[in-house]
């Protein structure tokens, strides 16, 4: 039995070979067209970010961290964190991790929010979508590297759509969990007072879902952060390069700084980003 298994064996492998290889051959124009776009898209916001002195963007996202939290403590680690990493020299590193970061969790919230939504009304679209879900949370990340490094070629567009498949399943999740948990209560409250489904929609289930689908943007971010080192196989710039060469090179002074800076700028993303908390 297990023999005949194996000389049948189904060819997916070659199934999914054969589609990168029909879309490279007809529409390699568009890949080259999408990659110029995402790729300019991060250089520019690349580019935008480090026009200013460290200084004064530490001072910025120092201040931006305190009108959110009201936390002198946030804002010390903040600015002692940042200034950690520019001593370490890796700023433009971390700048360039940002910029990935930033505009993969821009995709998702684009494209996983509206999923979301759509999915919650629409029951049987959800239990279509969830195990699509759970294939593109659970399968290894370097199989899906490999295609996107086929049409996107090296660089930071095959990091950021790998990022992207990667990281939109939690808002997607997050934002059907929150507009699903609405209490029917609260929906025929909203109908009884002749609200149409998109009132409905803005003014009862978006605000009652708010912090569900906040908190589903914030473990995209996560989520993205920690794509940084998987990135910078297929030559996305940022604070993965610094470590990929040290594991090459068997450098740990320069994995140990790599990494510490990783885990700085990830603490701070995590604070900031959680919800503030009401007195």
């Amino acid at each position: 039995m297990d023999t005949w298994l194996i000389h049948h064996k189904i060819p997916l492998g070659k199934w999914l070979s054969g589609g990168v290889d029909f879309a490279t051959t007809y529409g390699q124009g568009f890949f080259d067209f999408v990659s110029l776009v995402l790729g300019g898209m991060i250089d520019g916001l690349t580019y935008a970010l480090l026009i200013p002195p460290a200084w004064l963007l530490i001072v910025v996202f120092a201040g931006g961290a305190y009108a959110l939290h009201r936390s002198i403590g946030l804002c010390a680690f903040i600015v002692l964190g940042l200034l950690l990493v520019v001593n370490l020299g890796y700023w433009q590193a971390l700048i360039q991790t940002l910029s990935l970061v930033f505009s993969a969790t821009f995709f998702c919230i684009v494209i996983g929010v509206p999923l979301g939504i759509a999915a919650a009304h629409r029951p049987v679209m959800y239990q279509v979508m969830r195990p699509v879900l759970d294939l593109m949370q659970t399968i290894p990340t370097f199989v899906y590297l490999i295609p996107t490094l086929v049409l996107f070629g090296l660089g930071a567009v095959p990091g950021l759509i790998s990022t992207v498949i990667f990281s939109i399943p939690a808002p997607i999740r997050l934002t059907h969990l929150g507009v699903t948990s609405v209490p029917v209560a609260l929906r025929e409250a909203g109908e009884a007072f002749g609200a149409t489904k998109a009132q409905l929609l803005w003014k009862v289930e978006l605000p009652y879902a708010l912090p569900t689908i906040m908190a589903g943007i914030t473990q995209c971010i996560m989520l993205s952060l920690s794509m940084v080192v998987i990135a910078a196989l297929v030559g996305a710039d940022g604070l993965g390069k610094p470590v990929i060469r040290a594991l090459n090179t068997v450098n740990v002074s320069m994995g140990f700084e790599a990494g510490l800076a990783i885990v700085v700028l990830a603490i701070i993303l995590d604070r900031v980003c959680k919800r503030p908390e009401r007195s």
